[in-house]
């Protein structure tokens, strides 16, 4: 039974990895980066850059804040609607920055953007931040957005704005903008040290927040945030997220005390096999078990030890039954917009990789041993799907390669620019764009969609939004893994 239970997964891993997939061609990863970090300019909200090279895109809700009396214009719209969520803006430009900061030598021209991508979110959360004791976390109106078509430059829905402060607790939200801003101060630390250092202060100020005041801030704003971005997992993994990004900005010995304390009490070892907006537990331990693989800290050896398992839970074969794999390949998991686990956890993937492999180390995973060049290679495999090699021979990212999905979920991209139809389109008005069956008429170059299904299949249609909708936290870690990719993509 023991050599049985071995053929199996290393046939199966095989036949994942090395057989040629249905549709395959040799990719642009230089290209797809580029278009990848264009996409965020498709999703900026405010005043917009006279550098800006989304043409179709003009400005929009610049009076974000008023009714509160506060400037939150600028930042990210997550998707295809008009509202701007806090929690998964946060992730996102925690992801921006990782990727940068791991990532960012190999992406030659296309880092100088990239950087600017993380600007346009810090910039918005160091607004969200700017009053002690509070953090502005949403503006707008959930249901009024959602019961609407229209581009962001018409909007005439309800711009409300949602905070968290002492009596109204979200150490969810709050630790990950405390994670987003400490990590983008590594990103700037050099290129602009005074705004480094303001971001990295603002971090501290904002976790220091979030850890005297505990709660989710989907109890608080339920009616607000749920179930858009409620909190499903708790506010405990945020916290230790937060103090993890702290520690590596900071090199303070009080955020390492703080880690150490808390990882039985805030479950660092829980749901090993997840990473996204909502769940940091894979993030944290692989972004920990770093300084354990560099020799630096045995006192963190443990997370070293989740990271191990969280390797083993998502390898093809020996995988966690919350982890499948289609017949084409592709890593799934349960519920909507399946491309933001397959982006994730590509992305801890690799960066797990490169300190294996500075380290000389492998991770054994029962009768397998997991080397830092196989989980390149499932890694590289999720991106080679992802550009067009799957058996729809479709690109799920709009606008590279010959063949890719036209009629995305997404308001400012199916109804006419406003340079096409310079007349105010009203709320109810862009219905009959959102159920036209003819392709978008402006291209949201490098979005890339919610994806295919476990059987492979893939409607291009707006109304299958869980498939068809772009968001700015599955293009975050993307970011990385093509910046990897684009310099080592020479082996297959």
């Amino acid at each position: 039974m023991a050599r049985k239970s071995l053929i199996f997964p290393v046939i199966l891993l095989a036949v994942l990895l090395f057989s040629p997939p249905i549709h395959s061609a040799g990719h642009d990863y230089r290209d797809a980066l580029r278009k990848s970090i264009l996409f965020f300019e498709g999703q900026r909200s405010g005043k917009l850059p006279p550098d800006q090279r989304l043409k179709w895109r003009r400005d929009s809700a610049l009076r974000d804040g008023s009714s509160a009396g506060v400037d939150l214009s600028g930042g990210y719209y997550d998707a295809g609607d008009n509202v701007k969520f806090g929690f998964p803006m946060a992730f996102t430009t925690t992801m921006l920055s990782w990727s940068i900061i791991d990532f960012g030598k190999t992406m030659g021209p296309e880092l100088r953007n990239a950087v600017k991508a993380v600007k346009w979110g810090t910039d918005y959360l160091l607004k969200a931040t700017a009053i002690p004791g509070v953090v502005f976390v949403q503006v707008g109106d959930a249901y009024s957005d959602h019961n609407c078509w229209e581009r962001p430059e018409d909007m005439d829905t309800l711009r409300t704005v949602y905070k968290i402060d002492r009596a109204h607790p979200g150490s969810d939200v709050a630790g990950e903008t405390a994670a987003a801003l400490a990590a983008a101060s590594i990103v700037f630390r050099k290129r602009d040290p005074a705004y480094s250092r303001r971001l990295l202060d603002r971090a501290t100020r904002v976790f220091a927040f979030a850890n005297r005041y505990r709660g989710a801030y989907s109890n608080s704003l339920y009616h607000a945030v749920c179930p858009f971005y409620c909190d499903f997992n708790g506010y405990q993994d945020e916290l230790l997220w937060g103090a993890a990004w702290l520690h590596k900005a900071s090199r303070k010995r009080a955020y390492r005390e703080f880690i150490v304390k808390n990882e039985v009490i805030l479950k660092a070892g829980d749901t090993i096999n997840e990473f996204g907006w909502d769940n940091k537990h894979a993030g944290i331990n692989v972004l920990i078990s770093k300084e354990v693989l560099m020799g630096k800290a045995e006192y963190f050896e443990s997370f070293k030890q989740n990271a191990d398992g969280f390797i083993c839970s998502i390898l093809p074969g020996i995988s966690h039954p919350q982890v499948q794999y289609s017949r084409g390949g592709l890593l799934v998991k349960t519920g909507g917009s399946n491309m933001q686990h397959v982006t994730s956890l590509s992305f801890l993937l690799l960066a797990y990789s490169n300190y294996l492999s500075h380290a000389k180390k492998v991770v054994p995973c029962g009768e397998l041993t997991a080397s830092p060049s196989l989980l390149r290679q499932i890694a590289k495999r999720q991106v080679d799907y992802i550009l067009g090699d799957n058996p729809m021979g479709l690109s799920y990212m709009v606008g590279y390669g010959q063949k890719f999905p036209r009629r995305i979920h997404h308001r400012g991209s199916s109804v006419p620019s406003v340079s096409a139809h310079p007349s105010h389109i009203g709320c109810k008005e862009g219905s009959r764009y959102f159920l036209s069956p003819n392709p978008n008429p402006n291209l949201l170059v490098g979005a890339v969609v919610g994806g295919p299904n476990v059987t492979d299949a893939f409607p291009d249609s707006r109304p299958y939004f869980q498939q068809s909708e772009p968001t700015t936290y599955i293009n975050a870690p993307l970011v990385g893994l093509l910046g990897y990719f684009s310099t080592h993509s020479s082996w297959r």
